[in-house]
C-alpha cells in the first residue's frame, strides 16, 4: 500500500459502516420533511454574499428565539449543501433557538482559507437577523470549520462558543490524501487554517465532541483540538462517523446540551 493509498484509508468513513451509501438520500428526504414541518418558520436560501452557494437557511422556534445555533456541513469541503442536513436543528429549535445552516463554495472552486471565511460572512448575516447569543457547531469539515469561528484571528465576538463535531483539526495529515488534489491544502494554509494550531478566543468556550467508533484519525483529531484548546471533549459510545449527529434531533440529549445548553 503506498503512503497516499494509507493516508486515504485512514479518513475513509464510509468503507468502514455498512449501509452509508444509502444515508444520503435519508438525509435529504429528513431535511425536506422537517422544513415542511416547520412552515412559515423556515425561512431558506437567505443570502450571506454574492456567489450561488452563498445563502443559508434559518429555522425559527415557536416565540422569540434564546440565541443562535450556527451548524456547518460536512463532506470533506468537496461535497453536500445545506439542503440534506435541516432535521438536524430539530433538538435545538425545540429547546427555543433558532438555527441557521449554510452552504458554501466547495473545493475544488474554493480553497479552505476562503471557506472560512464564507462561514464567517454567514455566521455575520445570520445573527443580525437573531438577537442573543451565538453558538457555531459543525461535522467533520463542518467540524473544521466551525472550530474556526472560535480562533483569534476570526472577528466575530457574537460568537460565544463552538461545538466542533469529529472536526478536522490538523491539516496536514490531509495533504498525503488523494482528496488534496482538490482540496489543494499546502504547508501555508495548514499552519493558517489548523483549529489545533491556532488560538480560542478568551471569550469564546468549546467542548469537542466525537463518535467513540469513528476511524482512530478522528479520534486522534478531536482528542488533538481539546487538548491544545484545553477544552472538554466527550466521546460518544457506540456512535460512528455519521451516527454521531444523530442526537442533534433529540432536545433532550447530551449533544444538543453542549450546543445550547
Amino acid at each position: 500500500m503506498s503512503s497516499q493509498d494509507a493516508a486515504s484509508r485512514a479518513y475513509a468513513n464510509g468503507d468502514f459502516i455498512p449501509g452509508s451509501e444509502a444515508l444520503p438520500d435519508l438525509w435529504q428526504r429528513a431535511a425536506a420533511e422537517f422544513r415542511v414541518s416547520l412552515g412559515s418558520r423556515a425561512e431558506t436560501g437567505l443570502s450571506y454574499g454574492p456567489a450561488q452557494r452563498q445563502r443559508f437557511d434559518l429555522f425559527r422556534p415557536e416565540g422569540v428565539a434564546k440565541g443562535l445555533l450556527v451548524w456547518v456541513h460536512g463532506g470533506y469541503w468537496l461535497a453536500f449543501g445545506r439542503e440534506s442536513w435541516s432535521h438536524f436543528a430539530a433538538g435545538a429549535v425545540a429547546r427555543g433557538w433558532a438555527v441557521a445552516m449554510p452552504s458554501y463554495t466547495l473545493a475544488p472552486e474554493a480553497r479552505i482559507a476562503a471557506m472560512t471565511q464564507e462561514i464567517a460572512a454567514a455566521v455575520r448575516a445570520a445573527s443580525a437577523l437573531v438577537p442573543g447569543p451565538v453558538v457555531v457547531s459543525g461535522h467533520s469539515a463542518g467540524g473544521h470549520l466551525s472550530a474556526r469561528m472560535g480562533c483569534t484571528d476570526i472577528d466575530l465576538p457574537q460568537v460565544r462558543r463552538v461545538v466542533p463535531i469529529s472536526p478536522l483539526a490538523d491539516l496536514e495529515p490531509l495533504m498525503a490524501t488523494q482528496m488534496n488534489l482538490s482540496l489543494r491544502i499546502d504547508a501555508a494554509e495548514a499552519q493558517a487554517e489548523s483549529p489545533a494550531r491556532l488560538a480560542l478566543r478568551p471569550d469564546c468556550t468549546a467542548h469537542v465532541w466525537v463518535g467513540g467508533q469513528e476511524r482512530p484519525a478522528f479520534l486522534w483529531q478531536a482528542r488533538l483540538l481539546s487538548e491544545d484548546w484545553a477544552c472538554p471533549w466527550t466521546v460518544a459510545p457506540g456512535k460512528h462517523h455519521f451516527s454521531v449527529i444523530d442526537d442533534l434531533t433529540d432536545p433532550a440529549s447530551g449533544l444538543v446540551e453542549a450546543c445550547v445548553g
